[in-house]
């Protein structure tokens, strides 16, 4: 039985409107990560939008907790219930049914279509919500429905905003598995489950905590798909259903071992990160040490962390992914379409970990050395922290040695972390001017953006605001933001810079400096002087930067079908920017491209420019737009109709809202001047078109007759080549004259030992001191030199009482220097050029009373 389909089927049959899953970075600047299926309906349960047409709808949301405000990271394989990543099913009404509809549908759904015993089912209600629990004695019987207090059955969205109580289903998994005191409804042991939350959105809870009822109360629901797979399934956790089982399966092939009672931890940890890895790799968070990337990469890192705990010392979660795709691929085909990506870049972080995986150990071991009983905790964690050890691992490492970790100490460091982290954590965005953007948008609607066809408009000025977004009258001498009524001015968007231009009115022009998008609000941010800007004024908005903008644009879609010809397929869009000074691509790849790569690439968009492809646009059905190959960015959500950029057909197709030219010809010529590596498994193209490029290559020139004038020759080649030469004549003779040094004064036998102490003005001294340590059995020799007014000391010893490093450290203070080293060769520096002598003298008094 296929409960994802059994569930959206049975809603649809209900009125409601599938919609798809969002993407696991929201557009939510309070979430780090998709966490619930409401939150693509956030903005109409808050009233920051209108309620669609159709006031219902269904869906089933991936959702990640393992980061930010919502984190079950830590109890993932230890727990029957706790993943990183899980689906969750649900339904929802924007004002149109409530509380009798809900429980309904959802009785029937539980009851009927999944066909779970009545017997095994509990309900809770809220300690005062008397309607809901009359509502649920229709269906079951009153002493299996229990009432709860707000800590159970009330629902918020924060401290302020809708709220209301919520009802929860319960399955009882039977007291022959689980007798534990707690294993009671309301305590907290496994046997009664939790498999549906219903969430009445009936209040508005203001700053002051008063509850105000809604005039048009809604309904939230989740239901988490993991779950209910394992009850149809008859398993008591959700690892031993068919959602995870091949995973642990596959793995024990490639652990070469069987899963067992001590190990099976590992094997679960493993199977759920696999999931949450794969799904946040093919939405385009890529691996890294802030923000997401971070939480992405401690995920893949803790599973790889256990893969050494079964045994493995190299790369091995590609080898799972596979199977994840034959479990999930269906409904999600991006797992589907990017399954080579995602098995690269496990691969290579994956590498990069067990390099550090191997310098940890070597901190163990250095650290073992150290310990007597008790095993330092600011070790054990500095191998958590930096290394990425988990303390259990450590602890393993110390059985056989009968040694334990310093438990305390290390708690104290994990909790304080934790403390700093919670503190510096902010989400991914201010919206502290949420509530101004709000009353616009329903003050005035969506603007219109008409740039797609005007780079010039007469337009209306709806609204007016400061510098700090609040609504003023006018703006007179000051920065501030216009709101039209229909603009040309592209937003910020889609790695397209926003536009510039002027605002013309009464002979004035008002220079726009930028364009952004605030809360659905096209908004162009102004500098007023000499004039005064009223709402309703009539203005020609004109755009100034548009042509150059869409010649990079466009050159950024040709760059990247260049980029899969050359480097392959698996090649993926990774960020840009295009602004109308230069394009910046960034792309997946393991590694620099070669000098022949970067040419052939280079080569490939200037013949396509070269080709006058003519660019179409068109907004088509998503499934169509697919089938015609269209290139959508990873993790993002697109409506049922999408615009369609193409160029020549099918040489460049992509999903895009920017700007684009009409025939590539207009791009004039490209270049790529830089490619570099923005992180591990990402690089970077930055190149330039059009005026740009002009510019560009007017430079270069410059620079080239600069070269042939001081060289003083139209052959660059030729002159550099002789340069080189003459560079290469100049360093033999200074190697010749260095070392032809004449044999140092002061050479003397003691005993059957030489004794060689002499200033030497030219010559490599290192040189002459290998030179006599070679020609003679037994010698002792300190050489000085004065250059660049310093002193430059070097002694060597060979078969003598004799230790360099003492003889020339007791001689360097003489000049003001100090230096050291091995008995048999030292060195040293000093800056008193004239105490050379006086050393010098020295030298030979120390040798002789020390020979």
């Amino acid at each position: 039985m296929d409960i994802r389909k059994e569930y959206l089927e049975f809603f649809k049959t209900k009125g409601h409107e599938v919609v798809s899953s969002m993407p696991l970075v929201p557009d939510d600047p309070t979430l780090m990560f998709t966490n619930a299926g409401m939150v693509q309906f956030k903005d109409i349960f808050t009233g920051n939008i209108p309620a669609p047409e159709n006031k219902r709808a269904t869906s089933c949301q991936l959702c990640v907790r393992a980061g930010g405000k919502h984190n079950d990271l830590e109890n993932v394989g230890y727990t029957a219930r706790h993943h990183t990543l899980f689906e969750m099913l649900g339904n929802f009404s924007f004002g149109d049914y409530f509380k009798e509809d809900a429980i309904s549908y959802a009785w029937e759904f539980i009851t009927v279509n999944l066909a779970l015993p009545i017997e095994k089912l509990w309900v809770t209600v809220h300690d005062s919500d008397d309607e809901a629990f009359n509502i649920w004695t229709k269906y079951i019987d009153p002493s299996r429905i229990m009432r709860f207090g707000d800590k159970d059955n009330f629902w918020s969205m924060g401290d302020t905003g809708a709220c209301g109580p919520c009802s929860e289903i319960f399955y009882d998994q039977g007291s022959e598995y689980f007798s534990s005191p707690e294993d009671k409804m309301g305590g907290d042991g496994d046997r009664f489950l939790e498999i549906w939350n219903l969430v009445f959105m009936q209040y508005e809870r203001t700053k002051s905590g008063e509850l105000i009822p809604l005039p048009k109360p809604s309904i939230d629901t989740g239901m988490g798909l993991e779950r209910v797979i394992a009850i149809k399934e008859g398993v008591l956790n959700n690892f031993d259903s068919s959602n995870f089982k091949p995973i642990i399966e596959a793995l024990e092939k490639v652990a070469n071992k069987k899963a067992t009672k001590e190990s099976i931890g590992s094997f679960r940890v493993i199977a759920d990160h696999l999931r949450a890895c794969s799904f946040m790799l093919s939405q385009g968070i890529l691996f890294g040490n802030e923000g997401r990337p971070y939480v992405l990469r401690r995920i893949l890192r803790r599973a790889v962390r256990h893969g050494y705990l079964l045994g493995i010392r190299k790369p091995f979660m590609a080898k799972l992914v596979d199977t994840l795709v034959s479990i999930m691929g269906e409904h999600y085909v991006e797992l589907k379409e990017n399954s080579n990506y995602i098995k690269e870049q496990f691969t290579l972080e994956e590498e990069r970990f067990f390099k550090t995986i191997e310098a940890g150990i070597t901190l163990f071991n250095e650290e073992l050395e150290n310990t007597k009983t008790i095993f330092s905790g600011e070790v054990a964690f500095k191998l958590y922290d930096t290394y990425g050890f988990p303390l259990d691992l450590t602890e393993d490492m110390l059985k056989d040695k009968g040694l334990k970790v310093d438990l305390e100490k290390f708690e104290e460091l994990m909790n304080n972390q934790k403390a700093m982290a919670k503190a510096a954590w902010k989400g991914s965005g201010d919206t502290s001017n949420e509530g101004d953007f709000k009353a616009l948008l329903e003050k005035y609607g969506q603007n219109e953006f008409v740039g797609y066809t005007n780079i010039s408009y007469s337009s209306k000025i709806l609204a007016l605001l400061d510098d700090n977004f609040k609504e003023v009258n006018s703006l007179e001498n000051q920065k501030g933001w216009v709101l039209l009524d229909k603009t040309p001015f592209y937003a910020t968007s889609g790695g397209q810079n926003g536009d510039i231009g002027a605002l013309e009115i009464d002979g004035h022009n008002i220079m726009v400096l930028e364009t952004s998008k605030f809360h659905n609000l096209n908004l162009s941010k102004v500098d007023v002087s000499n004039i005064k800007l009223s709402q309703n004024q009539k203005v020609e908005a004109v755009v100034i930067n548009r042509y150059e903008v869409a010649k990079h644009h466009s050159a950024t879609h040709l760059l990247q079908s260049a980029l899969k010809m050359v480097l392959g397929d698996s090649v993926s869009q990774a960020g840009s920017y295009n602004d109308d000074l230069k394009l910046r691509f960034d792309f997946t790849y393991p590694k620099a491209m070669t000098t022949s790569q970067i040419d052939e690439v280079e080569d490939l968009v200037n013949s396509m420019i070269n080709r006058a492809l003519a660019g179409v646009v068109e907004e088509l059905p998503l499934e169509i737009a697919k089938k015609k190959g269209a290139i959508a960015m990873f993790g993002e959500k697109y409506g049922d109709v999408v615009r369609v950029i193409s160029f020549g057909g099918d040489v460049s197709i992509e999903f895009c809202g920017g700007t684009h030219v009409k025939n590539t010809a207009d791009i004039g010529s490209f270049y790529i001047v830089k490619e570099s590596g923005v992180s591990a498994g990402i690089r970077r193209i930055e190149a330039v078109v059009g005026a740009s490029a002009f510019k560009y290559t007017k430079d270069q020139m410059n620079k080239i007759n600069e070269l042939q004038a001081e060289i003083k020759s139209n052959d660059l080649l030729a002159g550099v080549k002789k340069l080189k030469n003459e560079i290469k004549e100049l360093r033999n003779e200074l190697k010749n004259a260095q070392s032809q040094t004449s044999t140092p004064v002061n050479e003397e036998l003691i005993g059957d030992t030489k004794l060689i102490v002499s200033i030497v003005e030219n010559g490599d001294l290192k040189k002459i001191v290998d030179d006599s340590k070679n020609a003679n059995e037994k010698v002792a020799i300190l050489l000085l030199q004065a250059k660049d007014d310093k002193v430059l000391l070097v002694a060597g010893s060979k078969n003598t009482n004799i230790k360099a490093g003492d003889w020339i450290k007791n001689i360097a203070s003489i000049v003001g220097g100090n230096g050291g080293g091995r008995p048999d060769f030292a060195t040293a520096g000093g800056k008193d050029i004239s105490k050379i002598e006086e050393a010098k003298k020295a030298a030979l008094e120390f040798a002789k009373a020390n020979l």
